[in-house]
């Protein structure tokens, strides 16, 4: 594992830097109190959504300085931005208001019926259904469906910061293997599905039905916690369901998350239906709700960091995965996961010659049950972080926290995925 270029070796220091950086952002935000007079400095520092990217303008101004400034755009322009543009486009139009009133009101139906409280069936359905939905309508979709509706119920200053960031982990594990049900949802099974010949019937029958029954016990799991706290919730604080709007403005936002989510690959075609999408919500501005444009840009900024920076870690982690047999590569993903992307780290499989059928299961297998630990480890994990840290202290979600949280819920999905 030597890196062919200096450039390799500062941007794996970088990437290091850029991680214990993530870790220590719940600091910076404490120093902000403290320093008023450089409040908005350590504030900024603070924003975990701001990390990577920060750290990958880092990169590419020190590769001017090594290699020139032609050579740094040149690989910043050879990176695949389709992933940050897309989950900035799908949090915009899933967080929009006919969207959250038609799942929220769906949502709150079937809570009304489950045998338990209606606040406790209505955490319950967010933590398990919703995630599972995500199979359909792609993870950062579900992952900001599920944040929006679960905000207002969970994440209040009320409920203890442990139960909080326990519901916080099991969010995350759960959108992590929810998308695992077809082939196109979740990033790490779309790095390797058309490479290894996976198909939506195999990814159910494999991956899909172990998935499901952990997501269900997790949120169980996190249901528990949640019941000495629910009961107390304010009315006002539940989510509001019952303005009605017109189904021809719920069907036409319906059809804008429809097409994006199948264009999901093609950013000019999808960066076009937003536009238009844009232009409706102007037009019938009497029906929406103000747009998530500022945290939606943050994650992409996020994402788009981790794109640059993790691009140059391929030195030292493909020679890492290859090494591995198939039980100890299930682990190993599952560990590096937590500080790498999970979807980079199955592409990297994916490059792999003659692997076997059962190392191709345990990589996938441990990049999704280890998609809840860190903020980094799945895409739409920015997005829940960045809707959701107003119900933590200080405002901000400590990666330790998260860490701790995501241990028991990861568990379960490991049992799961390599028990059954």
């Amino acid at each position: 594992m030597t890196p062919s270029n200096p450039i390799e070796l500062v941007a794996a220091g970088l990437f290091a830097i850029a991680l214990v950086h993530t870790f220590a952002a719940k600091q910076f935000e404490r120093l902000s109190h403290r320093f008023p007079r450089h409040a908005g400095v350590f504030h900024l520092l603070g924003e975990v959504e701001v990390v990577f990217g920060f750290w990958a303008i880092v990169l590419v101004l020190a590769t001017a300085a090594l290699s020139g400034g032609d050579e740094a755009l040149a690989y910043a322009e050879s990176r695949k931005y389709t992933e940050p543009l897309f989950v900035f486009v799908v949090m915009v139009v899933a967080a929009s208001r006919p969207i959250l009133q038609t799942v929220g009101g769906t949502v709150a139906m079937i809570a009304r019926r489950l045998p338990m409280r209606t606040p406790l069936a209505t955490a319950w359905l967010g933590l398990a259904a919703v995630p599972l939905l995500g199979s359909a309508i792609t993870e950062p979709a579900a992952m900001t469906i599920a944040a929006l509706m679960l905000s207002p119920l969970i994440f209040r200053p009320d409920v203890p910061e442990r139960v909080k960031y326990l519901c916080l982990g099991v969010l995350f594990v759960n959108v992590s293997i929810g998308g695992t049900l077809t082939s196109f949802a979740a990033p790490p099974v779309l790095m390797v599905a058309s490479t290894w010949n996976w198909d939506s019937s195999f990814m159910l029958s494999v991956f899909g039905w172990k998935s499901a029954l952990a997501v269900l016990v997790n949120a169980t799991i996190g249901a528990i916690s949640l019941r000495r706290h629910l009961h107390a919730a304010p009315a006002k604080d539940a989510p509001s369901v019952e303005v009605a709007l017109p189904a021809a403005v719920v069907f036409v936002h319906l059809a804008f998350l429809a097409a994006v989510v199948a264009l999901a690959h093609h950013p000019v075609a999808f960066l076009g239906i937003f536009l238009l999408f844009l232009g409706f919500t102007q037009a019938y501005e009497r029906y929406q709700n103000p747009l998530i444009i500022k945290e939606a840009l943050l994650v992409a900024f996020f994402l788009a960091g981790l794109v640059v920076l993790g691009g140059m870690q391929q030195w030292w982690l493909q020679p890492l995965v290859s090494g591995m047999s198939p039980k100890v590569l299930f682990f190993g993903a599952t560990a590096l996961t937590a500080v790498t992307d999970n979807a980079a780290l199955t592409y990297l499989g994916s490059l792999i010659t003659g692997i076997s059928e059962e190392a191709k299961y345990s990589l996938v297998a441990g990049a999704v049950v280890g998609g809840g630990l860190t903020m980094i480890a799945n895409a739409p994990n920015p997005a829940g972080v960045a809707l959701l840290k107003r119900g933590f202290s200080d405002e901000t979600i400590s990666a330790g926290g998260l860490l701790l949280g995501a241990l028991l819920p990861t568990l379960v999905a490991a049992g799961a995925l390599m028990l059954l």
